[in-house]
């Protein structure tokens, strides 16, 4: 039976699993994940997050219904971020953005706000195609998972 506790447990441990796959690439394929990843594994850590904190509270009625609504919210941000790089990986060579400096730079000199607008403009290292798996790309992958995610989520919020 799918109790509400059993679904935010598999709703935590999705998260668990893509963010542990994402660190796999990195730290053992050499991937690097550059601006639009990282905004995509906040928001797979602030679903985990959430989810773990429902399974860990139990609630149900109302306090189910928010931490679904702030679940939601987190694999509706997810799913921007990556429509955003699915959408940037598929724009012909000659409108791709130019390359400019790291994450770690314009979070050391700009304005959070200025950091978000940057990586939301993209830039070339956000549009290659580095991994695929049966013909999708790496962004694709993360923004159907967000999509899943994000429909358990609403499923937990509207159910009785």
């Amino acid at each position: 039976m799918l109790t509400t506790q059993r679904v935010f447990f598999a709703m935590m441990l999705s998260a668990s699993v893509a963010m542990a796959f994402a660190l796999y690439l990195q730290h053992y394929q050499g991937l690097e994940p550059c601006p639009l990843c990282v905004f995509q594994r906040v928001a797979v850590i602030a679903f985990g997050a959430i989810s773990l904190m429902a399974f860990a509270h139990n609630r149900q009625g109302v306090g189910r219904r928010i931490y679904a609504f702030l679940a939601a919210l987190a694999g509706a941000a997810g799913i921007v971020v990556a429509g955003r790089h699915v959408w940037l990986q598929h724009l012909p060579a000659d409108q791709v953005p130019s390359c400019g400096p790291g994450l770690d730079y314009w979070l050391e000199a700009l304005p959070l706000k200025q950091v978000i607008d940057q990586v939301f403009k993209g830039s070339g290292e956000c549009a290659v195609i580095d991994w695929s798996l049966l013909g999708l790309s790496l962004p694709e992958w993360t923004l159907a998972m967000f999509v899943g995610m994000t429909a358990v989520a609403l499923y937990q919020l509207v159910r009785r």
